[in-house]
């Protein structure tokens, strides 16, 4: 019988190990509980309960494991290629663009407008694209909707209402409707409204699977602009931060709602709007969170607290941390600023600095390299350095005073919030290089007047999508 896997074809490794299952080696059916981290040179190297690292031929595993292997390799190419952007920020929580041989420069009116849609209702939501489909969330008269659009046409797949938007208990000023991106996997689509409602639908039909809620199920804390963090899927579970003091954190099943476990110990008070990340630290895959007072890191298998920071945040804390090996790196706006902490081998996290340099409202800070881009508040557009935290350029002009930020192929496109202004720069510490500009259109004429164009662009196979309320325009950027 022909082995499932050919040798040389396996060489795949993951940001961080998959959750154990157990093993079985062909010859002997002896079997073992591991962690799967990486297939390298004809080898699985798993990791065991004990915490060592074991290494074993692919062809010495049973078939169903070289089944699964296969499945796993083929999930991770498709899911780190083009065309995949499953959830907030996309599939490393990085805001990096996978695209390659994209314009480097603009024409004087921007890059061509292949369609618009005018559907999507209102709200800051972002997008996640998956298989050639878009999914966001709006609020369509009183309905919070998810949103199923065709990258190819701009046409309308389906639409599935998830709950009411009755524009109470949260901060309507600047314009209603939910902030939260949704999260495709495997099929389900996990979206929260503003006011905490928890929905996971097909991602074929719009049909609701299950529902949940933040503070009726969990007596979370929402902050004063209601719950705006993005949902997090991580394996079989997935990840939310109701806040409160009941279960900061909580892991659920996607596929039935189910709590698996929740962090009481976690008391963090609001909610707060940055995303969680997934990660693996001193040998622990946890969650990192920010809210006002802290961020923290929780052991992905039982929800206990790993390590946490304190940090002033106040009014809101919006912006999702990085993070690089045992390094975090958070921003506040409201005049708090950003800081760089360690974890140690003892998982005591201390800082390396904390400055004011980047003050990133709520638009993202993108690490590529060794620095940081994004914009500061009174300083425009940044660049900072990871290492010593020290501005390297800014650029203060009429259309990178404020906004949000995304990278596809060493260019940074920075929106400018205040009139739909976007800017295409070239990536360097060396200086501001402006490579393009050009101004959304249409652009909502039914937008609250206080309100701007916050959701952050996109870049995915050639297309860049930007968003103002109900409008949902998609541009060629191909090169």
């Amino acid at each position: 019988m022909k082995p499932v896997l050919p040798v040389v074809a396996l060489l795949f490794a993951f940001a961080a190990p998959l959750s154990a299952r157990t093993w079985k080696q062909a010859s002997s059916g002896k079997t073992i509980e591991a962690e799967l981290i990486k297939v390298e040179g004809g080898k699985v190297h798993l990791k065991l309960p004990n915490g060592n690292i074991g290494q074993v031929e692919v062809l010495a595993l049973s078939l169903e494991d070289q089944e699964y292997l296969a499945s796993v390799e083929k999930l991770a190419t498709s899911s780190s290629g083009a065309g995949q952007w499953p959830a907030f920020r996309g599939p490393k929580a990085d805001g990096i663009s996978p695209d390659t041989g994209l314009l480097k420069t603009w024409p004087k009116d921007g890059p061509k407008q292949l369609w618009v849609y005018d559907g999507a209702g209102f709200g800051y939501s972002g997008y996640s694209i998956v298989d050639g489909r878009l999914y966001t969330l709006g609020t369509r008269g009183d309905d919070v909707t998810v949103v199923c659009v065709d990258t190819a046409t701009g046409k309308e797949v389906w639409a599935s209402a998830i709950s009411k938007d009755t524009q109470e208990g949260y901060n309507t000023g600047w314009g209603h409707g939910p902030r939260s991106t949704p999260t495709v996997s495997d099929g389900q689509v996990y979206a929260i409204d503003s006011q905490g409602a928890v929905a996971c639908l097909s991602a074929d039909d719009g049909k609701v699977i299950w529902k949940k809620h933040l503070v009726d199920d969990f007596k979370g804390q929402m902050g004063g602009w209601g719950f705006s963090e993005s949902p997090l899927v991580d394996g079989p579970n997935l990840i939310l931060a109701p806040g409160g003091s009941d279960a900061g954190m909580v892991a659920l099943d996607k596929k039935s709602g189910e709590v698996v476990w929740k962090t009481s110990e976690l008391k963090p008070g609001k909610a707060e709007y940055a995303t969680i990340l997934v990660t693996e630290i001193n040998g622990i895959k946890q969650y990192v969170k920010l809210f006002e007072s802290q961020v923290v890191g929780v052991a992905a298998d039982d929800g206990r607290i790993v390590w946490s920071s304190p940090w002033e945040g106040k009014v809101a804390v919006i912006p999702t941390p990085i993070v690089d090996g045992n390094e975090i790196y958070i921003s506040s706006g409201y005049g708090i600023g950003c800081k760089l902490i360690r974890i140690g081998a003892d998982n005591t996290a201390s800082d390396v600095w904390q400055n004011k340099t980047m003050v990133n409202h709520h638009g993202g800070v993108i690490k590529v390299g060794d620095h940081l881009y994004g914009f500061s508040d009174a300083k425009g557009l940044i660049c900072q350095d990871w290492k010593t935290g020290e501005m390297v350029w800014n650029e203060k002009g009429q259309f990178t005073l404020k906004g949000s930020v995304h990278v596809a192929d060493g260019h940074l496109y920075a929106l400018n919030e205040d009139d739909g202004t976007l800017t295409l720069v070239e990536i360097s510490p060396n200086g501001y290089k402006q490579k393009g500009q050009f101004k959304l259109d249409p652009q909502s004429p039914n937008r609250n007047p206080k309100g701007k164009v916050w959701t952050h662009p996109l870049v995915l196979d050639g297309k860049l999508y930007l968003r103002d309320q109900e409008y949902l325009v998609c541009y060629d950027v191909k090169g």
